[in-house]
C-alpha cells in the first residue's frame, strides 16, 4: 500500500506547495488535501489535476475545519471509512492563521487548539512508524526567548502537558481581553508566537505519549504567503524587499520530516531541516542545535 499523507490547510500557500512537492517526488504517496472550504478545496484539486492528470488517483479532497470539533470528527470518520484502520502514514498540521484581522483568541484556537484536536482525532489512523509534522514558525522560539525564565522552562520541559500549555494560553487570553500587563505574567504579548510555541510543546507531548510515531515540528522559513504579505503591507514594504522566499522554498523541512531519516521524535527543526532550539532563534545555515 502506498503512503497516504493528510495535509491540513492545503488548498493554498505552503500547504498546497507541499502537496505539489509530495506528488512530484514521491510516486508511492497519496495525498489527502484538507481544506476548510469545500469549494476552494475542490478548485485547488481540479487545478492541480489539470496540470498533472496523472495525479488524479493520488489526490483526494477532505473538508476539514480545524477550528470545529464537529468538522474534525466528521473528517476523521470519513477517512476511516475511505482508507480503513491505520490508513494514514502521516498528518501534517499546516492549517493556521496570522494575527492580522483575527482576535488573540482566534489565533490560539486555530493554530494551537486546532492542531491538538486534529492530531488526537487522527491518531487512531496512524500506524506504527507513522509521522506527524507540525508546521511551526521561527516566531515560536522568539516568543519563548521574550518570556520570563520560569515561563520559558514550561515551554521546553520534556514533561510538558497540554494542560500546562492551555494554562499559559488562558493567561494570555485573559490579559488580552483585559488589556492587562503581559510582562507581569512573564509572557510576551505576541499571540501568533504563543500559538506556535504551544504547537512546539504539543510536539513534545505527542512524541512522549505516542512512542510508536515520529512527531516533529518545523519552520517553513520566511515565505511569501497571504499572512506575510500583510506584514509587508503594514510596513510599507514588499515581500522581496523584506527577504521573503517563494512558497516553493517552504517544503524543505516538512519533506525531510515526512520522508527523511529523522534522528529523533519531539524536536523542532529550522527551515534548513536542521534541529533548532525551542527557546531562541537559530538562523538557517547556522550549526545545528545539539542540546537536550
Amino acid at each position: 500500500m502506498s503512503h497516504r499523507v493528510l495535509i491540513t490547510g492545503a488548498n493554498k500557500g505552503i500547504g498546497r506547495a507541499l502537496v505539489v512537492d509530495v506528488l512530484s517526488h514521491r510516486d508511492d504517496t497519496h495525498v489527502v488535501l484538507g481544506s476548510r472550504d469545500e469549494g476552494r478545496g475542490r478548485a485547488a484539486r481540479d487545478e492541480l489535476i489539470a496540470d498533472h492528470p496523472d495525479w488524479a488517483d493520488r489526490l483526494d479532497l477532505l473538508v476539514l475545519d480545524v477550528a470545529s470539533e464537529a468538522s474534525v470528527a466528521q473528517a476523521a470518520e470519513q477517512t476511516r471509512q475511505r482508507y480503513g484502520a491505520a490508513g494514514l502514514y502521516a498528518l501534517v498540521n499546516n492549517a493556521g492563521i496570522g494575527p492580522f484581522g483575527h482576535t488573540y483568541g482566534e489565533v490560539l484556537d486555530i493554530n494551537a487548539e486546532g492542531a491538538h484536536r486534529t492530531s488526537h482525532a487522527f491518531l487512531p489512523q496512524l500506524g506504527d512508524g507513522g509521522r506527524i509534522v507540525n508546521m511551526s514558525s521561527g516566531s515560536a522560539p522568539n516568543f519563548v526567548a521574550a518570556c520570563a525564565p520560569a515561563v520559558q522552562q514550561r515551554f521546553v520541559d520534556p514533561a510538558v502537558t497540554w494542560a500546562d500549555v492551555r494554562e499559559l494560553m488562558a493567561t494570555g487570553r485573559s490579559l488580552a481581553q483585559s488589556e492587562g500587563d503581559f510582562a507581569s505574567a512573564g509572557l510576551s504579548p505576541d499571540a501568533y508566537g504563543l500559538s506556535k510555541a504551544a504547537l512546539n510543546a504539543l510536539t513534545i507531548e505527542l512524541a512522549r505519549t505516542q512512542p510508536h510515531l515520529l512527531v516533529n515540528a518545523c519552520s517553513p522559513g520566511f515565505i511569501e504567503t497571504d499572512l506575510t504579505r500583510r506584514i509587508a503591507d503594514a510596513r510599507g514594504s514588499t515581500p522581496e524587499a523584506m527577504g521573503m522566499k517563494p512558497v516553493q522554498a517552504a517544503t524543505r523541512a516538512p519533506m525531510f520530516l515526512l520522508f527523511g531519516d529523522v534522528p529523533a521524535s519531539g524536536w523542532y527543526f529550522g527551515s534548513d531541516a536542521e534541529r533548532s532550539p525551542l527557546d531562541r532563534y537559530r538562523s538557517p545555515g547556522d550549526p545545528p542545535y545539539t542540546g537536550e
